[in-house]
């Protein structure tokens, strides 16, 4: 007989297991949970803190928090929990488009993006930050203002896992409109392909900073559109304009792989200019590291 090996809970982060579970707030726990479980340090040490609650000691953690008269009383190493006295006001701002549904289909861009946001948004709730959250395609088609309590963040997870049409999206000209409904200084996260000229994304980023936000971009690209990572012929659609290429994806491969690389360093670069962080990530990626980023650039503000 044979014996199934445990799921750690870290694995909970992994996108294609993720997938297949349809409640998208029960997700955001598994990822959340995990990645807390995983640090090796306390994620409020240099805050400015108020004592929450204990938990048990993990190799790596702060020997300043252990709660020595606990461990009189119950012979375990437990160590102090902490809320951050100052909160942020989170906006999360995801694309909707057409283009967000390429994947395969247990996991597109978009069902990804989702699920990453859903995960920064429940970890913020953790932390008693308000979040507030903007769906866009070519216009602003749904924006909740920031808050802070349980029943706005289940409201946020059931729009995110809402069914609604993917129009398509031409111009970051929409990011212009959303920077516009959220003048109230805090941390910006968008979720996006950035399938757009570099100079105009640039340029509707700028509308953040102007308003003080701090920002944090995640690009998120299917494989296919990062690594091209198929042989023989194929036919690229366009999944916004319909058009179409047919070729050989080895005799494109890297050439394509030289214009994408390029493309994400002109974003990375402007980003880096302007003082906004911005992280590319492909859809068979741990969320892990992109709530690491987040994590980190919230960190920043204190």
């Amino acid at each position: 007989m044979t014996t199934a090996a445990p799921v750690h809970i870290r694995d909970l982060a992994d996108p294609s297991l993720m997938a297949s579970v349809e409640d998208l707030e029960l997700v955001a726990r598994w990822v959340v949970e995990g990645f807390l479980h995983g640090l090796h340090r306390s994620p409020y040490v240099g805050f400015s803190v108020d004592f929450a609650s204990h938990r048990e000691y993990m190799a790596g953690d702060d020997l300043r928090h252990l709660n020595w008269k606990l461990f009189g009383r119950a012979d375990r190493l437990y160590i102090k929990q902490y809320d951050a006295e100052t909160n942020v006001d989170l906006h999360l701002v995801l694309d909707i488009s057409g283009s967000m549904t390429v994947g395969d289909e247990s996991l597109s861009k978009l069902r990804y993006s989702a699920l990453l946001c859903a995960s920064v948004a429940h970890l913020a709730s953790r932390q008693r930050d308000a979040v507030g959250l903007t769906l866009f395609a070519d216009d602003v088609i749904e924006h909740h203002q920031a808050r802070s309590n349980t029943d706005h963040i289940l409201s946020l997870m059931s729009s995110l896992a809402r069914a609604r049409p993917h129009p398509k999206a031409a111009s970051p000209r929409v990011l212009h409109e959303a920077a516009e409904m959220m003048p109230r200084r805090g941390l910006v996260v968008i979720i996006s392909d950035l399938y757009y000229a570099p100079p105009e994304l640039l340029s509707a980023l700028d509308h953040f900073r102007h308003f003080g936000h701090d920002v944090l971009v995640f690009q998120v690209l299917a494989p296919i559109e990062r690594r091209l990572p198929i042989d023989g012929a194929v036919k690229l659609v366009d999944a916004e304009t319909g058009e179409s290429l047919e070729t050989l994806a080895h005799e494109i491969r890297d050439s394509f792989a030289v214009a994408v690389g390029q493309w994400i360093d002109e974003i990375h670069s402007g980003c880096q200019a302007r003082d906004i962080d911005h992280v590319c990530l492909v859809t068979d990626e741990s969320l892990d590291k992109a709530l690491m980023d987040y994590f980190a650039k919230r960190a920043q503000l204190f």
